[in-house]
């Protein structure tokens, strides 16, 4: 049935090529960036530190995981989880990246509503991934033996909805973790001037990622929403 949808198909080239495009220029950028040292040569778990104990924020841990750009908080553990090169690391990017993550601890901290929602969507979001790929295969064998095409699709359509609202809450979230890293850094004096500006950049970029990943989620969506109601016409 849709398995092998060409129109699905060039929604999903399209916005892989987007996707790549987009990755790639921002590994491009943090990898100059982690090439440029900061002024003070804090190092980003001491930036953390320092901006987690600066939000009177007493109960969260920072640690070191492995991979790179696998930065994240994590509410349930209350940990702010840094790579390697980021946790050690004495370079704008390391500063940036810290911070940010300490964004979400400060949101955390402070009952961000989008943050709440987010961390509610999660197991909702894990069951529609896994739910996507069954139903695909389920109702391309279905939908020959049975005629069952429109209740694949609907079924499509709600588990790929969970998914899009999932990648449109994510990016308030971000967004503003981004914005609280930025204003405490300057305010802070970690970063200045130049040093600022390529932060800021870093994580504009970081942005974008969760941008394209939205609109790549909601093509789709309206793909299979439009499909259906075409069905539904004939």
């Amino acid at each position: 049935m849709m398995m092998f949808d060409p129109v699905l198909m060039v929604i999903t080239l399209v916005f892989m090529g987007i996707g790549m495009f987009v990755s790639a220029r921002l590994k491009s950028k943090f990898s100059e960036y982690s090439q440029t040292p900061l002024h003070n040569g804090m190092s980003g778990k001491e930036v953390a530190e320092k901006m987690l104990h600066d939000n009177g924020i007493m109960d969260v841990k920072i640690t070191s995981v492995e991979g790179q750009l696998t930065d994240h908080y994590n509410p349930l553990t209350k940990t702010v989880n840094l790579s390697s090169e980021v946790y050690q690391g004495r370079s704008i990017a390391s500063a940036a990246v810290s911070a940010h993550e300490c964004g979400h601890a400060v949101q955390h901290a402070h009952a961000y509503s989008w943050l709440a929602l987010r961390s509610t969507l999660v197991p909702v979001v894990n069951i529609s991934s896994k739910a996507m790929n069954i139903i695909i295969l389920a109702g391309f064998f279905l939908g020959f033996m049975y005629k069952m095409y429109n209740e694949m699709l609907v079924m499509i359509i709600i588990c790929q909805g969970a998914i899009t609202l999932f990648s449109l809450v994510t990016l308030p979230v971000e967004l503003d973790a981004s914005k609280r890293a930025l204003v405490w850094l300057n305010n802070s004096g970690i970063t200045r001037g130049e040093e600022h500006a390529k932060a800021e950049d870093a994580l504009n970029w970081a942005a974008k990622t969760y941008f394209v990943a939205a609109l790549a989620s909601l093509a789709q969506l309206m793909y299979f929403i439009m499909l259906l109601l075409g069905r539904r016409r004939n």
